[in-house]
């Protein structure tokens, strides 16, 4: 299995902080009561299970009250209880549909989504569950029940839309083209220019402002050194206010500069700096930093070098044995008793278990969004918590970070990467609308 290759959309675990605002249970799901109060009624009816006003009610008053949160305007009071509505019809068939294919979630993992959620916010999970239940209303064993509902969607999605996308060479290639024809003006380009500025007051002689020019074409010069920081000199020696950001001016259309800068940028390279300019404020030395075609993935990104050990749940170790498992290496590392690699090569079930686990230089998206989403929370030399994807339990240590400029390769396949999600989600809304047009729904008595 080559783990590093795999990719798709996840919406549990590591956003679960969104459940709690915007969950679509508050009494009703796996292992939450369902019944109807005296003063509730049922208004509609998934298969046989019943969804009641009460549960309409709660769902919307969490949905406003993150429209609130946000500062975003909410819709009319009808047409969001109709969106709630139909998103509980909706989770509602979508969950019956997992339990009927055998799909489950243990225990091990509600924990590590209920961590995660903690971690994320900054909190322990006691504090977590204290401050879902004074702002929500929400018990523990509620709010665990709805972390469960996620993660059986997300793998019941896994298994029935992002598995199934493909993306070929051929519309990798059909996205360049399209692409191409609609940048074909360089102004359209994207670009992200940096400078300098030696101003000249609007009074100065001719001697002073040669002598500025004279100071404008050393800070040049220094600006071409090799291994210059250019952002450390426009915070040292300009005079324009964005120094605090590195004289960064932003990426954005060639014709939303002045038409100074961009024909001053336009025969370099990125990393290539300009001979000074004169603009009526004074001197400018231009660095280019970066330049692509909209709608194009970015030239330079930063790349993670991690590497991990994989432990596949089977008849003789389950999900959470392996996740013990992966506990005891990670208390042995920190000790000092043992190394990452070493217990790799000796027991990760992954192509990477011969080269200790390392999975090399990575671009963002080559790995699935469950192990990327922790990977990328770790400091340099941290080890994280174990953590399960749809390949196994793994135990990660980030070993370094660094910013790289893409090959035309990489370039594509991040294209791919794109072009996938793309797919993935179109083909989410055609899964959900299936799934309901497949259910008995049963409308009743409209919500109020």
């Amino acid at each position: 299995m080559n783990f590093s290759l795999a990719l798709g959309r996840f919406l549990g675990v590591l956003a679960m902080l969104a459940v709690l605002t915007q969950g679509a249970h508050a009494q009703g799901t796996s292992g939450t009561s369902t019944t109807v109060r005296s003063a509730d009624y049922i208004v509609a009816v998934v298969n046989s299970e019943p969804i009641t006003n009460a549960q309409v009610n709660a769902e919307m008053a969490r949905a406003l009250r993150q429209y609130a949160a946000q500062r975003r305007p909410a819709p009319a009071e009808a047409a969001l209880r109709r969106q709630v509505l139909d998103q509980l019809i909706n989770e509602r068939a979508q969950l019956q549909l997992a339990r009927e294919m055998g799909l489950k979630v243990d225990e091990p993992s509600v924990d590590q989504a209920e961590q995660n959620v903690a971690r994320q916010n900054q909190m322990t999970v006691a504090q977590l569950r204290q401050q879902v239940q004074q702002l929500d209303g929400m018990a523990p064993e509620v709010l665990r029940n709805r972390l469960r509902d996620q993660l059986l969607l997300t793998r019941l999605r896994e298994r029935e839309v992002d598995a199934r996308v493909r993306v070929s060479d051929a519309d990798v290639e059909q996205y360049l083209v399209e692409q191409q024809q609609r940048n074909n003006n360089p102004a359209s380009q994207l670009v992200n220019i940096a400078h300098i500025l030696v101003a000249v007051p609007e009074d100065a002689s001719a001697a002073r402002e040669a002598e500025l020019q004279r100071k404008a074409e050393q800070i040049a010069l220094r600006a071409r050194d090799k291994g210059a920081d250019f952002a450390a000199l426009a915070r040292e020696l300009s005079d324009a206010g964005d120094r605090v950001n590195g004289g960064q001016l932003g990426l954005r259309a060639g014709d939303r500069y002045p038409a100074l800068f961009t024909n001053a940028v336009r025969m370099l390279a990125v990393g290539q700096v300009s001979d000074p300019v004169r603009s009526g404020a004074g001197f400018h030395v231009l660095k280019l930093i970066e330049r692509r075609q909209p709608g194009l993935p970015p030239q330079t990104v930063t790349q993670s070098r991690a590497r991990h050990i994989l432990l596949i749940p089977s008849a003789q170790l389950s999900e959470a044995q392996a996740r013990d498992k992966l506990n005891d290496f990670r208390r042995r590392i920190v000790a000092g008793e043992t190394d990452f690699a070493t217990l790799a090569r000796q027991n990760s079930q992954d192509g990477s278990a011969a080269q200790g686990g390392d999975l090399g230089w990575a671009n963002p998206g080559m790995f699935v969004p469950e192990f990327e989403g922790v990977m990328n929370q770790l400091a340099p030399g941290q080890i994280s918590e174990p953590l399960i994807s749809r390949f196994g339990v793994h135990l990660i240590q980030l070993l370094e970070r660094r910013q790289a400029t893409l090959n035309e390769r990489e370039q594509r396949e991040l294209i791919r990467n794109m072009l996938r999600e793309r797919k993935m989600a179109e083909a989410y809304d055609n899964w959900v609308r299936d799934t309901r047009a497949r259910a008995y729904v049963e409308l009743r008595e409209a919500p109020q």
